[in-house]
């Protein structure tokens, strides 16, 4: 059993923080810019479900929240190693499938031998609403450890199981400015689809460019072992080459074991070297193919196919999300001008 403290505790900005060990209940103050309301849409959503949620708040005379959770009203768990590394701790931000806020068993003694902070939210699990809660839990998790504790910038990463993984599969891609690196736990799904949307081209280009991808899934979890597969593809098809694949042996649908945490833990902090040409041509690839795409959209806007070219858009939308922008709102506009 870990040592748990039992009464809520509230990380206070104006005293300086040097609390180890496990803590439970622990109330965060610290809000973020990057976790608004609009900044979630901006980065995790399509940009035409973006905007149309813009305009259907402009038509209703409403606004968006300006973050969607209440930090007085949240809780998390902690666990801080005793000794910080010289440049500082890394972090680990976990989204969990359970609702409870906690460190799976084993966890603190790995987390210790790689001088890494683990934050988790409770009430964050597969039940709850994915941009309204569990994805600014998470950034609102890492910006308060940040705040009060010293980490490596270049060692913070987003992590979860099963459905908690999905979901850090989607912070990762619309945060790489945060997040360097995401640990796949038994979850995963391709991404350039309406579940995975692109974000910013300014963004994915630092997914391209810094963000590690760790897969870790039982050998007998043969569904997720097809999806990771599936994932991969998907990632390397949109010119993320970062990938790392690690394996639990004899290990069904479950959290990783402190022997399989430390070696994806370790996978994680090791970058592959970046395959410039590899990467150059490939973006050019994806370029060619949605400048392609887009001109074949505005021949059918200009033809007057305003139903065509509306079906034509909403395939762009998915299929490229934030790359296509702002064209594809350039050609959004004229659609509905002309109808």
């Amino acid at each position: 059993m870990f040592a748990l403290t039992s009464m809520p505790q509230s990380l206070a900005s104006d005293a300086p923080i040097t609390t180890t060990g496990m803590q439970r209940d622990v109330i965060f103050s610290e809000y973020s810019p990057l976790s608004s309301s609009m900044e979630l849409a901006q980065r995790l959503l399509s940009p035409l479900n973006s905007a149309r949620i813009r305009r259907q708040l402009l038509r209703s005379g409403q606004a968006l929240r300006e973050q969607p959770v209440e930090l007085a009203q949240e809780r998390f768990a902690v666990y801080v190693p005793a000794d910080t590394p010289a440049r500082g701790y890394a972090l680990l931000v976990f989204v969990p499938p359970w609702q409870d806020a906690m460190v799976p068993p084993g966890w603190p003694a790995v987390l210790d031998r790689h001088g890494m902070i683990y934050v988790s939210a409770a009430h964050s699990g597969n039940e709850e609403n994915v941009l309204d809660r569990r994805e600014p839990l998470a950034l609102l998790a890492a910006q308060n450890i940040m705040h009060r504790y010293r980490v490596d910038p270049e060692r913070v990463y987003i992590g979860g199981f099963s459905g908690g993984s999905r979901v850090a599969l989607r912070i990762a891609l619309g945060y790489p400015d945060v997040f360097h690196g995401a640990l796949l736990i038994a979850g995963s799904d391709p991404i350039g689809d309406a579940q995975g949307p692109l974000p910013p081209a300014d963004l994915f280009r630092q997914v391209q460019d810094s963000t590690r991808f760790v897969y870790l899934t039982g050998t007998d979890d043969a569904i997720n072992v097809e999806k990771d597969a599936g994932s991969r593809q998907s990632l390397r098809a949109w010119c993320v080459f970062d990938l790392d694949t690690e394996v639990m042996p004899w290990t069904g649908h479950d959290v990783a074991e402190p022997s399989s945490l430390n070696h994806a833990l370790a996978a994680l902090s090791t970058r592959a070297p970046v395959d410039s040409p590899k990467l150059a041509q490939c973006r050019e690839r994806v370029a060619r193919e949605l400048n392609l795409k887009l001109q074949q959209l505005a021949d059918v806007v200009a033809s007057g196919k305003l139903n065509e070219a509306g079906t034509l858009l909403q395939k762009i939308d998915t299929r490229y999300g934030g790359l296509a922008a702002p064209r594809s709102l350039e050609l959004s506009e004229q659609i509905d001008s002309s109808r």
